[in-house]
């Protein structure tokens, strides 16, 4: 079962066990909720919009690092206007423990219809 979810003003595509990097977000030893922003997907079966909504994709923070050097250069030409300086962005590691959908009809129905289907 994977999600996306938005955090950081970035999409990110996820699973359980999978570790991303995102923006400085919280401290460690909390646990961080995300309500998935487009699609969650059930072993084949696409939820979106309200039944996506519903959905929860639960983190554990692992830990903050830098991110790669962005090097900013601005320039004018033929006024002798130069200057350099660059930034690296805080990310903390998060470690996507669980993506779970509420108990509802929808995966209700198919479990029982494939539970019909096998005993016939």
């Amino acid at each position: 079962m994977y999600a996306v979810i938005k955090t950081g003003g970035k999409q990110h595509k996820v699973q359980a066990g999978d570790v991303i990097e995102v923006e400085k977000l919280v401290a460690d030893g909390e646990t961080v909720e995300f309500h998935p922003l487009l699609v969650v997907d059930d072993d084949g079966k696409t939820h979106v919009g309200a039944e996506a909504a519903k959905a929860v994709v639960t983190a554990k923070p692992l830990g903050e690092k830098k991110g790669e050097k962005v090097k900013v250069f601005k320039y004018r030409p033929k006024s002798g206007y130069a200057r350099k300086s660059g930034h690296r962005q805080l990310l903390t590691m998060l470690e996507i423990t669980d993506v779970k959908l509420p108990a509802g009809r929808t995966t209700k129905k198919k479990d029982d219809a494939d539970a019909t289907a096998s005993s016939e």
